[in-house]
């Protein structure tokens, strides 16, 4: 082992820039897949007696400064875990190296002693750190006083030094601190000191390693980005400050990111009382929560082409929303489901050039059209769901109509009453037999009482998804009246309208037309025979006739 000269003092050529510049997440260039073979070396090391045996095996593979610490640092974040019997009880603490190497396990301190001690032994410059840290128990906005809480390294590495903490890169602790899970990070290994600030105050403020250093006041007042806010790609959140108040029951919340994240929120454990639309480069929460005081909000994200194995929603920020007053007027559908409104993930799914790109629209009438261009081999299927409806389900979807012209679709929908309603929107390839995946879904919004549109007509499974009512587009038709039918239908040998008795309607181009009278009936039938040899119809749409 060579002796190391005493570590020197952090200088000018050792700081960063802050605010981070959004460049790298680290202090240094590292090449992760470089290290592949040098990481898994040292994973299987496996030394216990005495620390020196331990360096010594670690080193066989390591040849650079920065490999060494590598390899230093991959053994003790796989194979420490921290102490959480020593945490809560000082006087089962240990922190002395060759106790840490013994039992395997420490809390900060032993990791950082460790880490230092190994470090000297290689021949690298490393210092024991040691302040304040947003860990375990922090709460948003808490000030901190009285002794540091924490500890961590500093490493000199190809004339500069560096920050790390083992701690952190080994696991976490559980909600209850009764439990540890290793879990390895990869952020907390020589992060980028503008980002270190973060989640990590020290004592010395020149061991911030910036320009210009934060106060501790400044440390308290900003924003906790969890490690994997920067390991998703993100890139920023608004408002940047992690207490927002409500204004008139609202408040707003955006994230930046690189494309192609997917986002979810909590407001007091709860995805109801807000509206989360996704862009192209992050998302847009408005938030109205339904109950005044100091509310929880937490920001989770994923990336949208996660492999299998990390599927899972990470939280990324925290906020403490306060609230004075409620927005009565603000309630969302239970059926919403979040983010609303179409997106690149629908984009994604087929649904092209949306009509509206809005999450929400409001109908003063009772009826609004939405339009998409469909990618190729596209079915889709829709439902409507409102809170306080009496509708069942089957006649709900009756009260959205599907019209297909060459690759745009039409949504037609005619709402039964007023209120807030959810659209849902679902597809499949017409090619896969198997059933539809739910995409995105719109709130629709009609506060006019007098709104009351009957359901279009019902559409059996013959009825063809390029066929096209003209009219009547109402599912419910007068009684004892002549009606007039014109319906746009190809590759049909003769259409029949079956009332009390049996009309035929004429062909005119495309399209069939002619009346048939509802007197004397409940329900209104139309049937097609496709090929002239064949005397067999099938139903293709059923009219209900109003009652006398």
């Amino acid at each position: 082992f060579q002796r190391t000269e005493a570590p020197r003092p952090p200088g000018a050529k050792d700081v960063h820039a802050y605010p981070w510049d959004k460049s790298s997440l680290k202090s240094m260039p590292v090449d992760l897949q470089q290290f592949k073979k040098l990481d898994a070396y040292a994973l299987e090391v496996n030394v216990k007696n005495s620390v020196e045996e331990l360096v010594k095996a670690l080193l066989k593979q390591a040849r650079t400064d920065l490999e060494k610490v590598r390899a230093i640092w991959m053994w003790i974040c796989h194979h420490i875990e921290y102490d959480i019997v020593g945490y809560h009880n000082k006087s089962q603490r240990l922190c002395k190296p060759r106790d840490v190497l013994r039992m395997g396990k420490s809390v900060c301190e032993g990791y950082a002693e460790l880490f230092e001690h190994m470090c000297s032994l290689a021949g690298i410059q490393c210092k024991k750190l040691s302040g304040y840290s947003k860990g375990y128990g922090y709460e948003t906005g808490q000030t901190f006083t009285g002794d540091s809480d924490h500890a961590w390294n500093a490493v000199y590495l190809e004339g500069r030094w560096h920050l790390l903490d083992s701690t952190w890169g080994s696991g976490s602790v559980d909600k209850t601190f009764t439990k540890f899970t290793y879990r390895y990070n990869e952020f907390y290994f020589l992060t980028h000191p503008a980002l270190f600030i973060n989640s990590h105050f020290p004592d010395n403020s020149n061991w911030q390693l910036l320009q210009p250093t934060l106060t501790l006041k400044e440390f308290e007042n900003n924003m906790l980005y969890n490690s994997s806010f920067y390991t998703l790609g993100l890139l920023a959140a608004h408002p940047e400050t992690p207490i927002i108040q409500t204004v008139n029951g609202k408040a707003s919340v955006s994230v930046d990111c690189r494309a192609g994240t997917l986002f979810m929120f909590k407001l007091m454990g709860t995805d109801k009382h807000g509206l989360m639309t996704l862009k192209k480069h992050g998302m847009k929460l408005d938030i109205y929560p339904q109950q005044t005081g100091s509310h929880k909000l937490e920001i989770f994200a994923k990336p949208s082409k996660a492999e299998a194995s990390d599927d899972v929603y990470n939280c990324v920020v925290e906020y403490v929303v306060e609230c004075e007053s409620v927005d009565t007027a603000v309630r969302f559908p239970k059926a919403l489901h979040q983010p609303v409104g179409p997106s690149w993930f629908s984009e994604r799914h087929g649904f092209l050039r949306p009509s509206h790109r809005e999450p929400v629209l409001h109908t003063n009438d009772g009826r609004c059209s939405l339009t998409f261009t469909l990618g190729r081999d596209i079915s889709v299927l829709t439902s409507l769901h409102a809170d306080d409806s009496s509708l069942a389900e089957d006649i709900s979807r009756q009260h959205v109509l599907q019209i297909h012209r060459g690759n745009q679709i039409e949504l037609k929908v005619h709402l039964p009453h007023a209120g807030n309603f959810v659209l849902k929107i679902y597809s499949k390839k017409k090619s896969d037999p198997g059933s539809y995946d739910y995409i995105f879904n719109y709130l629709l919004r009609c506060l006019n009482t007098e709104v009351k549109w009957p359901p279009f007509p019902q559409t059996y499974s013959n009825w063809q998804h390029d066929y096209e009512i003209l009219e009547p587009l109402s599912g419910l038709l007068p009684a004892n009246r002549n009606v007039r039918f014109k319906l746009k239908m190809h590759g049909i040998a003769q259409v029949l309208v079956e009332a009390e008795s049996t009309h035929r309607l004429t062909q005119n181009r495309d399209c069939w037309e002619g009346t048939c009278s509802t007197s004397g009936c409940t329900e209104v039938v139309v049937m097609v025979r496709q090929n002239a040899n064949h005397n067999y119809y099938t139903h293709v749409l059923k009219y209900q006739v109003e009652t006398q």
